[in-house]
């Protein structure tokens, strides 16, 4: 068998190699040696072919016969100089036949391991594949003909090398898997690997090498799904092999945020943000249907990623039960967060709009709430605010995250007038089985709630959901601000039903028109009255009593309190009383402070003089190194360079010989606190720390639209790094960066919520 190996290369030479050189590389090739599994016999064919290329390359003349066969190859084509060559000079010392047509060497059976083991160690590891699968292909085929013709055990025994050869071929599909995963191609790298991994257990041989292949193919998993959930939706039978691997992850995880080890070295953070960088490659009903199985572990997590797919597919496909159910979620997530805000939306998009203000001033959604009521100024109540965010949000907040929706425009009049969602609107349960969806949640446990005209009883579930902590630990799952968390007050609300209102009625509005808010009972009463606003730029609404049961209205309905009369002087009642108990107030106080003063005379209070020190100033100066001040303006470029120094500082005294961790928390919040605190942390204790020098430019600063309390910096910085270790000086760098800084307003100070690299400056 000819293997396409040369002498220089066998022991790693140039052609120009002094005789120097060639005995060092000599003496390094003997002493390195292959892995432990491998058997005597294949080491010492290893080195009968490198002694053999030492025997020729260190004898003059035959090096020169050799090399003149080399020069020939490499630059005659026809390779008619190499055979003269051949011919006239032949080597002496060595017991190979010169190929004329190919630069190698004859080997027999037995040295293929050898040959085999040089390769590999040389990087040709797809040549190692070619030339050792043929032979384990013949050895499998010959043995299966000689137990076919019933040959005893002992004389269909395979060949002690081949052992020898499997693991060389194995070890060479785990270092062409590791070398493809490097080069980003995740799901070649896998396929070598797996190819290497079914030879050993084929063969049921080398059990340390199969948990190493093993290892590689748990942590490349995360990289596959990526790999091959991000193809074209065209590429089905690849992207349901994605999802499998996904829900494989997922089981051996127990959930997203499950804390079991899956062998990915992914912590929960690290793993919460490849979900999120997941879900930018999956469609709307994937994650409907990922999230909603997931959240049913229980998880928090899962149960609102889950609530933000139902309402993004409820809205884009006009499919309003979804939405119901999204709503029907959220009051899982109620013990221990404030939904408030996704609640409200819910409740608007299904028409509910007297629900869906009540819920909102509940919200401590302050930044929203200021934005809803902004845009609010000119109508009675928050809807067209209200309305105009969720236009936003779902705009700009939802559909981003799903592949499919990401160009998909969001308009609240659209989703009114199909008549697919009118019909379902309509048809909603009467007020007091809506009212006991939101009010009969068990205050400790916290069960799917069921109703009878739920679309969706499947969801509904008999056990109490308990959860250890608040919405998404700190990566923006959803992008949403963070909620604190809050226990919400017990309903005591009746929601909308069938309205009369005629349905285009309802719908027909522009940016700032109002939604239809209540609505009437499934069976009125022919006569029952109603009492309506005055007309504003909004659709006429209709409000009706609280909890209201059929049997009570013909009973109310001949009240006094039910007729407009008696309405309008009850409230000149009230009013007239509150009057008068005000005006007798205040000439009681003037009464009173009249007669105290005539009585009891108060002494004037000695005036006090101004007192000042001339070493000591009139107001407190803040220290040289203290965090700039909060401001309740607009971020400027000077205000937002001092910021950036201050966290560079900051982070040179975290990473610095002392490693001040704990003022981290004066500059940073988020996601960036949690990392610098792990980094800083992690150097610490392997007794590392640096030293730097900055210089900071800021290039522009930008407001985020929607929120006055957040703004986007882009800064040049210059940093200048020693890195010590163990007291003692490693090395030092210097970058040139541009970092984009995304900075948010808390209690009035700016921090940093996360920083990025845009780019690398070279100069």
């Amino acid at each position: 068998m000819r293997i396409p190996l040369d002498y220089y290369r066998i022991l790693g030479l140039p052609l120009a190699a002094s005789d120097e050189q060639l005995r060092q590389a000599y003496s390094d090739r003997i002493v390195q040696l292959p892995r432990r599994e491998y058997s005597q016999a294949a080491i010492s064919s290893r080195k009968q072919l490198i002694e053999e290329a030492y025997v020729v390359l260190s004898d003059p003349k035959q090096r020169s016969t050799y090399d003149h066969l080399y020069l020939a190859h490499a630059y005659d084509p026809d390779n008619l100089a190499a055979a003269a060559v051949a011919l006239e000079n032949p080597p002496e010392s060595t017991k190979r036949g010169s190929d004329t047509q190919s630069l190698g060497i004859e080997i027999t059976q037995d040295e293929l391991v050898g040959a085999l083991l040089i390769l590999q160690e040389l990087g040709e590891y797809e040549l190692v594949l070619k030339l050792g699968r043929p032979y384990l292909v013949n050895k499998n085929n010959a043995t299966s003909a000689r137990k076919g013709n019933n040959l005893a055990e002992e004389e269909i025994d395979k060949s002690a090398e081949y052992p020898d050869v499997v693991l060389t071929v194995a070890l060479a599909c785990l270092e062409l898997g590791r070398e493809q995963w490097q080069q980003g191609h995740y799901e070649n790298a896998a396929i070598s690997l797996e190819t290497g991994q079914e030879l050993l257990v084929r063969e049921g041989l080398f059990a340390s090498v199969q948990a190493e292949i093993q290892a590689d193919l748990y942590k490349l998993r995360p990289y596959r799904i990526l790999e091959l959930l991000a193809l074209p939706q065209e590429k089905t039978a690849e992207r349901s092999q994605g999802l499998e691997l996904l829900q494989n992850l997922l089981e051996d995880r127990g959930g997203i945020d499950g804390t079991n080890n899956d062998d990915s070295g992914l912590n929960i953070d690290d793993f919460l943000r490849f979900i999120q960088q997941l879900r930018n490659h999956l469609t709307v009903a994937e994650q409907h249907k990922l999230f909603e199985a997931q959240s049913k572990r229980p998880s928090a997590v899962a149960t609102y990623l889950a609530v933000y797919a139902l309402i993004a597919r409820g809205f884009a496909q006009r499919q309003p039960a979804l939405i119901r159910q999204a709503r029907q979620m959220l009051m899982r997530l109620a013990k221990r967060q404030d939904v408030h805000l996704e609640q409200s939306l819910c409740a608007l998009l299904l028409g509910q709009t007297e629900e869906a203000t009540r819920v909102l001033e509940l919200s401590q959604e302050y930044e929203a709430l200021a934005f809803i009521r902004e845009k609010s100024q000119d109508s009675p109540d928050l809807l067209p605010g209200l309305c105009l965010y969720a236009e936003q949000w779902l705009q700009h907040e939802v559909f981003p995250h799903f592949r499919d929706l990401a160009n998909q425009q969001a308009f609240l009049k659209d989703y009114f007038a199909n008549q697919q969602v009118q019909a379902y609107l309509e048809a909603l349960p009467t007020d007091a089985e809506t009212t006991n969806e939101w009010t009969v949640i068990n205050p400790q446990n916290f069960p799917q709630p069921q109703t009878n005209n739920s679309p969706f009883p499947k969801n509904s579930t008999k056990t109490p959901t308990q959860f250890n902590h608040s919405r998404t630990p700190d990566l923006n799952l959803p992008d949403t601000p963070e909620y604190s968390n809050f226990s919400p007050p017990t309903w005591n609300s009746s929601e909308s039903v069938k309205s009369e209102v005629p349905a285009a009625e309802r719908t027909s509005r522009g940016t700032n028109e109002h939604l239809n808010g209540s609505a009437k009972s499934a069976t009125p009463a022919p006569n029952q009255k109603r009492r309506r606003r005055k007309p504003t730029s909004s659709p006429i609404r209709e409000r009706l009593p609280d909890n209201r049961l059929h049997s009570r209205r013909p009973r109310r309905r001949r009240t006094f309190a039910n007729t407009i009369e008696g309405k309008t002087r009850l409230v000149w009642r009230v009013f007239i009383s509150l009057v008068s108990i005000l005006v007798f107030w205040v000439l009681a106080t003037t009464a009173f402070g009249w007669l105290k003063n005539l009585f009891f005379p108060t002494r004037p209070a000695p005036v006090s003089q101004l007192f000042l020190q001339i070493n000591q100033p009139p107001i407190s100066i803040p220290p040289p190194n203290s965090p700039p001040q909060g401001l309740d303006g607009p971020l400027t470029n000077t205000a937002a360079e001092e910021i950036i120094r201050t966290w560079l500082s900051t982070k040179a005294e975290a990473l610095g010989p002392n490693h001040e961790i704990d003022n981290l928390e004066q500059i940073l919040t988020g996601s960036a606190l949690s990392q610098w605190q792990l980094i800083a942390q992690q150097a610490s204790s392997d007794n590392r720390y640096r030293k730097y020098e900055h210089s900071v430019k800021v290039e522009s600063v930008e407001k985020i639209d929607l929120f006055a309390d957040r703004a986007a910096v882009v800064a040049t910085v210059k940093e200048a790094t020693q890195l010590y270790e163990n007291g003692q000086f490693k090395n030092s760098s210097n970058e040139n960066l541009r970092v984009r800084y995304d900075l948010i307003r808390q209690r009035g100070k700016w921090r940093i919520q996360s920083t990025s690299v845009v780019n690398q400056i070279i100069r």
